[in-house]
């Protein structure tokens, strides 16, 4: 009896261990108990065979193999450096163009989504000694000269070298950068932000002038974040009274910084304005050195954004040629200015002149030399060229718009496939192109790190994420990609999460998670798809009894211009349309409960929750804004006026918005802000809601103090989430 009882006990709690371990925690969606392994900081070296990295322990910079990926060399060890400074670990580096010396990233600070400070210094990789670059104070963005023999930095809005070949002589370039008024060589927030740049000097291929953008905001009125004391981390300064963090960001329809493009010869000391052509009001997203020292490249850009000149720019003589225009009826991508890559032999460019986004090759002239790819689907990124076999390597959505592979074109035009799995590819190419590392996913299946050469043979895996997968397909819900077609007639492509057990006779509430901004996408066959990798949130969601669902509405990317851009000029419009065209599909299905349906986004996806809850059907039961714009008036000029034009010229600004629709929103709603949103201000939140209260909206709130556009730090981002279930369920069930 006793073995029975004892057998029967043991069967019972490895049964329990069974259940518990099907179940998805809440806890563990957030700590990364189902994050993946990848391999992170790969840095191709120019013997074409060899990478670089940063060790997990921030300790070492290892040499790996290409062919391989096994280690074969260490190039710094912070244990037997030769230094006067003892370092526990390092942040990141910065590798001379000859590799003979690296720039060590210490003490790093953050300032915006890209930019920091941080205390650099310089290593020399024969003598192993290391020294600091500077003793003024941290620098930001420190660049080497081509000939690895000057370091340029920026310091307190000012410009600053350092002669590695005299002592390490620091000379002070400009003296005229003032904090909230002149900066020197780093972008201001809103430049930093919407042109996706963290640096805006360069040198000259013969190393002999310091080129840069110099940006005046002293006319770009000022936006105050009041900040407390809060915890995780303490500001123990507002202990007593919080204090205003000031800088400056032009909104819609205001005053952006004036920019101009200066050099510095290094010899002479002498400090040149160049004659770049510029509308007054217009921007200057990149300055690029290239193979010819006369040619310094400057892409320009008008306010609206719809024409893009690059100008090859004499930085002694200042003279400015055209060498290409792009134009656009509606707006260009950013891809035009961010993807350009330079050559000794001419430079790469993407456009999506043809409807779609393809590459395009130039010489430094600016004349067309070839037309890389055509058809109708979207190149996504470019790798790179190979000059001695003129063959290009680039990643594109040609066999769907839901999956993207690595593609290589020759100089005949022949296009061959390299990666072989289908799902989601990207790479990382030798420098050489002779091989590169290519990473793989699909709906299901978590990365998978290969090693291939040129043709796309595999010749090593790195990681396969096997266990991952094995844990997560333990808990998982089923994921599935679809598509609709709206009462409209547009098709839409969608994933859906529904529970292990699905039942198809049952009814079940569902829950819709959308981003919804121009060019975005969330559906795809990846493994990155959804608000955490793997769909695991999702998961646990099914695992409470939902179906989960996201659709990417018109506005979204890969599917060319005409889908991306029809909603040009009225943001938010057909994105909540279509939002609620899926709700109403969705109800459609038998397995759905068309009364208990719910939507969720964050930043553009929190403001397109609030349009669609406010788009005039009443189909959602609730809502969860997060960090969500709730008028277009409110947001920075760069970004806005890419989609929406001017408010001056533009009267949907203030009917095509949540404000605009206060009065129609229907559905429980919750709103989620943090108070030091430094993108998406705060305002918009206190705006929406007082909006809500004078049109007798009954709606609640969860406000996290000190916490920025991404609202983490401490236990807040469990609590958010936590917070978020809880509102759902409340509602849903």
């Amino acid at each position: 009896m006793h073995k029975i009882l004892l057998f029967a006990f043991s069967l019972l709690f490895s049964l329990n261990l069974s259940a518990q371990s099907s179940d998805i925690s809440l806890r563990s969606v957030t700590d990364g108990s189902y994050y993946p392994e990848y391999i992170y900081g790969v840095n191709p070296l120019n013997d074409g065979e060899s990478y670089s990295q940063l060790s997990s322990d921030g300790k070492q910079i290892t040499r790996s193999s290409f062919k391989t990926g096994k280690q074969t060399g260490v190039i710094f060890d912070v244990a037997s450096v030769r230094s006067e400074t003892s370092l526990p670990k390092i942040d990141d580096y910065i590798m001379s163009p000859d590799e003979k010396k690296i720039l060590i990233k210490t003490q790093t600070k953050k300032i915006y989504r890209r930019t920091d400070t941080a205390v650099y210094y310089i290593y020399d990789v024969v003598n192993n000694k290391m020294e600091p670059l500077s003793e003024g104070g941290p620098q930001t963005s420190p660049v080497f000269s081509p000939d690895g023999n000057v370091v340029a930095f920026a310091r307190d809005n000012n410009l600053f070298l350092v002669k590695l070949l005299f002592n390490n002589a620091e000379t002070q370039v400009t003296k005229d950068g003032k904090r909230n008024e002149i900066i020197n060589g780093i972008p201001d927030w809103v430049n930093e932000e919407e042109f996706s740049t963290k640096c805006s000097f360069t040198f000259t291929a013969d190393s002999k002038t310091l080129c840069w953008i110099r940006y005046d905001e002293s006319k770009v009125p000022v936006y105050e974040m009041q900040m407390w004391k809060g915890q995780s981390p303490k500001h123990e300064e507002n202990d007593l009274y919080p204090h205003d963090y000031t800088y400056k960001y032009p909104i819609a329809g205001e005053q952006n910084a004036t920019v101009t493009v200066h050099s510095f010869e290094i010899k002479s000391r002498v400090t040149r304005q160049l004659d770049v052509p510029l509308d007054a009001d217009g921007y200057i997203p990149r300055i690029f050195g290239t193979s010819d020292e006369t040619k310094l490249a400057v892409v320009t850009l008008n306010r609206h954004q719809d024409r893009m000149n690059i100008y090859m720019v004499n930085p002694l003589s200042g003279i400015a040629k055209l060498a290409v225009q792009e134009t656009n009826s509606k707006y260009l991508r950013e891809s035009a200015y961010t993807d350009l890559k330079f050559y000794p032999d001419g430079f790469a460019m993407l456009s999506e002149r043809s409807g779609y986004q393809h590459l395009y090759w130039y010489n430094l002239n600016g004349q067309l030399l070839r037309t890389v790819t055509k058809g109708d689907f979207e190149v996504s990124a470019f790798y790179g060229y190979d000059p001695t076999t003129q063959k290009f390597y680039y990643a594109s959505h040609e066999e769907s718009p839901l999956k993207t592979a690595v593609y290589c074109s020759d100089k005949n035009g022949k296009v061959t496939r390299l990666s072989t799995e289908t799902g989601s590819n990207s790479a990382t190419f030798s420098k050489s192109m002779k091989y590169f590392m290519n990473i793989w996913s699909n709906l299901t299946t978590p990365p998978v790190t290969t090693l291939r050469d040129a043709n796309g043979k595999k010749l090593a895996t790195l990681v396969d994420n096997a266990s991952l997968k094995t844990k997560v397909d333990a808990v998982a819900g089923q994921r599935e990609l679809f598509s609709l077609t709206t009462a409209d007639g547009v098709q839409l492509n969608g994933w859906m999460v529904k529970p292990r057990n699905f039942d198809p006779s049952k009814k079940y509430p569902v829950l819709m998670y959308q981003y919804s901004g121009p060019g975005s996408q969330e559906v795809k066959d990846a493994w990155g798809s959804g608000f955490y990798p793997g769909l695991i949130f999702e998961s646990y969601m099914a695992q409470e009894g939902y179906i989960f669902v996201c659709v990417d509405g018109r506005g979204t990317g890969a599917r060319g211009a005409e889908f991306e851009k029809c909603t040009y000029l009225r943001l938010g419009d057909l994105e909540s349309h279509d939002q609620v065209e899926a709700a109403i599909w969705l109800g459609q299905q038998p397995y759905v409960d068309k009364d208990r349906i719910g939507i969720w986004g964050w930043s553009f996806g929190g403001f397109n929750t609030l349009m669609s809850m406010s788009e005039g059907r009443p189909v959602f039961r609730c809502g969860v804004a997060i960090a969500a714009p709730s008028n277009w008036r409110y947001y920075d000029t760069i970004y806005t006026e890419r989609f929406m034009r001017t408010p001056q010229e533009n009267e949907n600004y203030n009917t095509i918005s949540p404000i605009g629709r206060a009065s129609q929103l229907s559905g429980d709603l919750l709103l989620i802000h943090g108070t030091a949103d430094d993108n998406v201000h705060y305002r918009n939140c206190t705006e929406v809601s007082e909006a809500y209260v004078q049109a007798d909206k009954q709606f609640q709130m969860q406000i996290y103090t000190n916490r920025n556009h991404s609202i983490y730090g401490g236990n807040t981002r469990n609590h958010l989430i936590t917070r978020m279930v809880e509102f759902f369920n409340s509602k849903m069930k």
